[in-house]
């Protein structure tokens, strides 16, 4: 394990989903709209909204892969071959993986202080049940009180635990967020895409029918954090190269090239839509999501502020700065994101312990280069403390 002088704060930790995490306190009434499990073919399937979900190829997460497995891959160190070969050999599930009590060992094995947790499964389900809002809320109200029953929303602050929320009803958004509040949550989790609306419609996150939402998470100090999933935008990738159902790891040129289209149209639209202005002192986190778009963002942002500036209220590259703090890749050139938004904004993800991720999460202190001493210790732990008001 690498050797710090500090204890770090990873604001990007995930565990792998019990398998009742949907089932355990869902409404009986709306359990076959949401999550069941089938056995076809001699394994188990994940059936959401009736329909065989392959989001996770293997939701069951037992066995998994080994954490860091696809390091050198995202590197651009080495070329992709099929699923298996990449993966590697599989491991049984780590008790680590599903309980608090091995998990917080094993952090201060590894050196760590505190851990934002997000899902690994629960990120790409609301998009599978978009078209059926009663069943997206039932089933996220019901994953959330699992989250509280398993891991808890600030585990002996140490194991912070993001419950989920969706916009797709806004009074529901708020209820769930008040329950959160009132359980210890410091960080919410929420996907960046348009809001699902009943029959297939959408609305802006930054229209002012959510004010209600950003209002109490602004005023309780609680983290809006948007996490990669299944952000839907398949439906536009699938005009230009059509491939069916979204998979986590499915892999094409095209698709690696938009990967970072998502946090780029989310960003433009909260400050467009007025979000930052209405509620100045909303924080909200990126991870998972790189940071390769943001210097783009802030270069179109430039162009259009100049172009209408009676259209923002203020500076929106300033609004981006003051709002939005941002996990890197380990890939990423962080350097040149602290150039953009300011050292302070940045935090440091590992992603432990997905494939994706860092083995050893505190080695994401090796791709810190240029950066003095106390600049690494505002990255590693300071940021993640700072932003949740602690």
């Amino acid at each position: 394990m690498t050797q710090l002088d500090f204890k770090p704060f990873d604001a990007d930790n995930h565990y792998y989903e019990a398998t009742d995490a949907f089932t355990r306190h869902i409404d009986p009434k709306m359990a076959r709209r949401c999550m069941q499990w089938v056995e076809l073919g001699g394994k188990q399937r994940l059936l959401v909204g009736g329909k065989v979900n392959s989001f996770i190829p293997n939701p069951t997460f037992d066995p998994v892969s080994k954490p860091g497995a696809l390091d050198q891959y995202f590197r651009g160190k080495v070329a992709g071959a099929d699923l298996r070969t990449m993966f590697g050999e599989l491991d049984p599930i780590s008790p680590a993986y599903r309980d608090r009590e091995s998990r917080l060992a094993l952090m201060r094995q590894q050196g760590l202080d505190a851990a934002f947790f997000f899902p690994t499964l629960g990120v790409g389900m609301e998009e599978s049940l978009r078209h059926d809002i009663p069943a997206l809320l039932a089933a996220f109200r019901a994953f959330n009180r699992w989250m509280d029953d398993d891991w808890g929303f600030a585990y002996k602050d140490a194991i912070y635990a993001a419950p989920y929320i969706t916009l797709a009803d806004p009074q529901w958004a708020v209820e769930e967020l008040e329950w959160a509040i009132g359980r210890g949550a410091r960080v919410v989790v929420m996907r960046a895409a348009p809001v699902p609306q009943p029959a297939g419609q959408t609305r802006s996150p930054g229209d002012p029918v959510y004010d209600p939402f950003w209002a109490r998470a602004a005023e309780a100090g609680v983290v809006v954090a948007f996490h990669s999933g299944d952000a839907g935008y398949g439906k536009y990738l699938d005009d230009w190269e059509p491939s069916g159902d979204f998979q986590a790891f499915q892999f094409s040129p095209l698709r690696g090239m938009t990967s970072d289209r998502a946090p780029f149209d989310l960003f433009a639209v909260l400050i467009c839509h007025g979000v930052f202005s209405r509620h100045p002192t909303t924080r909200c986190a990126i991870i998972e999501s790189g940071s390769e778009w943001v210097k783009p963002l802030l270069k179109k942002f430039k162009k259009v502020y100049a172009q209408s500036p009676t259209s923002f209220a203020s500076d929106p590259i300033e609004q981006f700065r003051d709002h939005v703090w941002v996990a890197p890749f380990y890939e990423d050139d962080i350097r040149g994101l602290a150039d953009a938004i300011g050292t302070d904004r940045i935090l440091f993800g590992s992603d432990y312990p997905h494939a994706e991720g860092l083995a050893d999460p505190n080695s994401f202190v090796n791709d810190l280069h240029g950066f003095n001493a106390a600049e690494v210790k505002a990255i590693m732990r300071d940021n993640a403390y700072e932003l949740i008001g602690a």
